[in-house]
């Protein structure tokens, strides 16, 4: 072994320690179309870009639009209605009579004109349009709710297509490095093998790292490009872009204390506050329900002008009607009866869901705390066996240029130290993964 060659193997470890401080200071994006460019996305941006633009959002965004529409429609109720009618009429034969020395009295004319403006007011529905307008604004909080969760959900879409790209760039980053180490060992072996200090068989089982390495890079490829259309999808880009994305894996861990985390979900899920807005509305449309026994009081009016007074018949002349009328609902066939009978059954089956979601809460909870401390534990254990392996690797490289290993140990070393490195990155990315799968298990939002 010349002085050269072990000079340049010490290089090469040296580079490769301060490859993985680079990758532990949030660096390292490679590979075709993953390179550090001005335009890398941020995890929020992803997320305000999803939350945004993404159809479902203006779908829940136009429910809203369309609730305001509703409840100035139930408002429709306190408002009069105003209408004109206006007729001709020919009939025939017409009413006439005889009297002796007053001659022949007709009691209504040929052509018949009239012309009115009627009025129709509710006076008083005993809380009918009142329920109905509260209705549509628990409705409405509703849509906004669900406007709200439609855009958690979004977001946690979002963080998953964020760091599973996030991982496989910085995966062929990995892959890169171990290619690059492995040729210039290969070039090592093709010297030594020069000078009759390697075989044939050393040289062939380089090459075979080498192509499986470079196997496993194209698998990266292709899922790194089908991340990227996932992305593409999720904010709306062109497919012909291949998004970057920053390297971030510093999420926060929620601060509420142990005792606490129950309660807090409980009053900030989605699910929970949802459940407990269509428990209301059941209840308002119930109160609808009921009401359907009571009268409603109404005000008709109506003015114009028609012929057919005597004496003049074809005289227009002006006239009106002024009433009050009542509706007393007695018997309807029984519709309200069934109708409050499917109002409260509802309402019942809300509370058996309300039950059903506060236990999926708490086994969330559980769920996600759990995975986010055993997250945390792996990215302490990788961090160790990293360090392990690059030790181990420096002191094969010593052995195999003092001739105790052979080459196929040396290969071995490398590849620890490759996978260590994968292993540790994925611990990281499925640390900062639990912090946001446990802040939407809370009700934090994610966006």
């Amino acid at each position: 072994m010349t002085n050269s060659i072990i000079l340049r193997l010490k290089v090469f470890v040296l580079l490769l320690v301060i490859s993985l401080s680079n990758l532990r200071a949030g660096q390292g994006q490679s590979g075709r179309n993953i390179s550090a460019v001005n335009d890398s996305l941020s995890l929020q941006e992803i997320i305000n870009l999803a939350i945004t633009t993404h159809p479902t959002v203006k779908v829940a965004e136009e429910a809203i639009n369309n609730a305001d529409t509703r409840i100035n429609l139930a408002r429709t109720g306190y408002y009069p209605e105003v209408d004109m009618n206006a007729s001709f009429s020919n009939i025939g034969p017409v009413t006439k009579f005889t009297i002796p020395e007053m001659g022949t009295i007709q009691l209504f004319p040929e052509n018949n004109y009239s012309a009115t403006l009627n009025y129709r007011q509710v006076v008083y529905d005993f809380g009918r349009t009142k329920q109905n307008i509260a209705y549509e604004h628990e409705n409405k909080t509703m849509g906004e709710q669900t406007l709200e969760q439609t855009k958690q959900k979004l977001s946690l879409v979002a963080v998953n297509n964020y760091y599973t790209l996030l991982f496989l760039q910085s995966a062929i980053t990995i892959k890169d490095e171990q290619l690059q180490a492995l040729n210039e060992h290969l070039n090592q072996i093709i010297k030594m093998k020069e000078t009759g200090s390697a075989t044939e068989y050393q040289v062939l089982s380089t090459k075979v790292r080498i192509s499986a390495v470079e196997s496993q890079r194209v698998d990266l490829e292709a899922a790194i490009n089908v991340q990227q259309a996932l992305l593409n999808t999720l904010v709306g880009n062109d497919q012909t872009l291949h998004p970057v994305v920053l390297n971030e894996l510093n999420a926060a861990q929620p601060e509420i204390s142990e005792d606490s985390v129950v309660s807090y979900a409980m009053k900030h899920r989605d699910e929970v506050i949802l459940n407990q807005q269509r428990t209301t509305l059941a209840e308002l449309k119930f109160g609808i329900t009921k009401l359907q026994y009571r009268p409603v009081l109404s005000l008709n009016a109506s003015g114009g002008a028609k012929n057919g007074y005597m004496p003049e018949l074809n005289q227009l002349k002006p006239n009106y009607v002024v009433g009050l009328g009542i509706r007393v609902p007695i018997f309807d066939g029984l519709k309200t009866k069934y109708n409050l009978a499917q109002a409260k059954s509802a309402i019942t089956s809300l509370t058996y869901e309300s039950d059903y979601i506060k236990r999926n809460v708490s086994s969330d909870l559980v769920d996600a705390e759990t995975y986010m401390i055993s997250s945390k534990e792996k990215v302490n254990q990788y961090s160790l066996q990293l360090e392990q392996a690059l030790k181990a690797y420096a002191l094969a490289v010593t052995s195999f240029n003092s001739g105790v290993i052979t080459n196929l140990d040396l290969l071995d070393s490398n590849t620890s130290v490759s996978e260590s490195r994968l292993l540790l990155l994925k611990a990281k990315i499925d640390y900062a993964v639990s912090i946001y799968r446990f802040k939407a298990a809370l009700g934090e939002r994610v966006y």
